[in-house]
């Protein structure tokens, strides 16, 4: 399958799909959906648009499905991050077994390694069916993922996320926390400190209190996904130099780990502020949370993890490593709504950076393991 997927890749790197929710006018999801939904139907697969907003369409395409055997879901977005000052960044370059490009990395050799065993599927007339959602956002809310498990008609058993992994099986991954702390202060002249209340001095203390909890967090370690975190993400207060501050904005991200909930989140951050408003009354501080994706963790011995496992051996002769990702997917949506889910993807790298590449061999190994696990999890009638 190298030729084909090295040929779909190369296509689909070639159309801008750089998400205008973090580049403003950028070409987003339209063309490259279109695309998809092209090649789907041109390949004998099935293909529909979920689009409740229709610049941001998904794509779901559907192969295989004789009758009677297990249902696999492969996921992969459409988006990427933009281009920077990267030169030529959709003008696909081969180097030494790699190939260069935006979103070649991350991650539209994922979803092309998907596309062909969608595509595989439907020939070898496998008994369970096999779906791919080529969805939106996921750079900026995820939004796509979120709408199509909301058009619903996703009967399957298990879901593989082909983010790049560096072949490696993931069962799990950290979730996060974004919350903003205001600190109210009141404006003053310089000169007159005694009409003013300092609202940037006020936080020091909350700032201090913050990096006692990372300190805390970091003392609690899953086995396969290392330490929760807290870091202080951007920080906004003040008007020019010879006035007194009556804001002061703090925005921290904290990492979660499988088991914590934004609820225990944000009574950590509301008890933390208690305890600074004790010490100084004076204080005016508040905190609202702005963004929340839960963490998920797969059971090692799910059939999904053995049978990809399986999968990658016999394509690679080695065995894969079981282990977590310290990036956030869409694979926290698949698994909250009750979907057995792993990630599995090329190596490479790059992802959101001036160089980027992914591995050719690994690409197309990532295909052949895909096939190879849609025969055995879907191939059986159950």
């Amino acid at each position: 399958m190298t030729a084909d997927v090295v040929k779909l890749l190369r296509e689909l790197v070639a159309i801008d799909s750089a998400n205008p929710s973090l580049v403003p006018g950028a070409a987003g999801e339209r063309t490259i959906a279109g695309y998809v939904e092209r090649w789907a139907r041109d390949n004998g697969l099935s293909a529909r648009i979920v689009a409740p907003d229709p610049a941001r369409p998904s794509v779901i395409v559907r192969g295989g499905g004789g009758g009677g055997g297990r249902g696999l879901l492969l996921c992969g977005h459409l988006d990427t991050v933009g281009h920077g000052t990267m030169t030529d960044p959709l003008t696909p370059r081969v180097d030494g077994g790699r190939l260069y490009a935006r979103g070649a990395y991350d991650m539209k050799a994922g979803l092309a390694a998907a596309l062909i065993a969608a595509r595989q599927a439907a020939r070898d007339g496998l008994a369970g069916e096999v779906v791919v959602a080529a969805v939106a956002d996921e750079e900026h809310a995820s939004r796509g993922v979120q709408d199509v498990l909301a058009a619903g008609g996703l009967d399957v058993d298990a879901a593989i996320v082909t983010e790049p992994t560096e072949m490696a099986v993931a069962v799990g991954h950290r979730g996060f926390v974004w919350s903003e702390i205001e600190v109210t202060g009141r404006a003053a002249h310089g000169s007159r400190p005694h009409l003013g209340v300092d609202a940037i001095l006020k936080a020091g203390p909350v700032l201090v209190a913050l990096a006692e909890l990372d300190t805390r967090l970091r003392r609690t370690v899953h086995p396969l996904l290392g330490s929760g975190n807290l870091h202080g993400s951007l920080i906004e207060g003040g008007r020019e130099e010879s006035t007194i501050p009556d804001r002061c904005l703090i925005t921290v991200e904290r990492r979660t780990l499988p088991g914590e909930t934004v609820a225990a989140v944000e009574r950590d951050l509301a008890e933390l502020l208690d305890r600074c408003r004790a010490v100084d009354p004076d204080l005016v501080v508040t905190s609202r949370t702005t963004l929340a994706r839960d963490p998920f963790e797969t059971d090692p011995s799910a059939p999904i993890v053995t049978a990809l496992g399986a999968a990658v051996a016999r394509v690679t002769g080695r065995t894969p490593e079981v282990t977590g990702m310290s990036y956030w997917a869409d694979s926290g949506f698949l698994a909250a709504a009750g979907i057995p889910t792993v990630l599995f993807g090329p190596g490479g790298d790059g992802a959101h950076a001036e160089v980027e590449w992914v591995s050719l061999a690994d690409t197309s190994a990532c295909a052949d393991s895909l096939i190879a696990v849609t025969r055995s999890f879907c191939g059986e009638v159950v």
